[in-house]
């Protein structure tokens, strides 16, 4: 299992449109599970951090709670 907290990128999407952001959610999910659970995988990107990742959509995926990290 990993934790971790969203941060950039994050959108609600309400009847396939961008409807808002998102931020600071609290997650926990296996990475095993998780790619079991790919439903598509995008255009992979340079992120500001320089690594090279596409965008995911994961059903399922477990956000856990809202963080009170700014």
């Amino acid at each position: 299992m990993l934790t971790g907290l969203t941060r950039d990128g994050t959108f609600l999407i309400e009847n396939g449109k961008v409807t808002r952001s998102l931020k600071n959610f609290r997650w926990n999910e296996s990475p095993l599970f998780m790619l079991n659970k790919i439903d598509e995988i995008g255009r992979a990107e340079r992120t500001s951090a320089g690594q090279i990742m596409p965008s995911l959509r994961v059903r399922d995926f477990n956000f856990t709670s809202l963080s009170d990290a700014v």
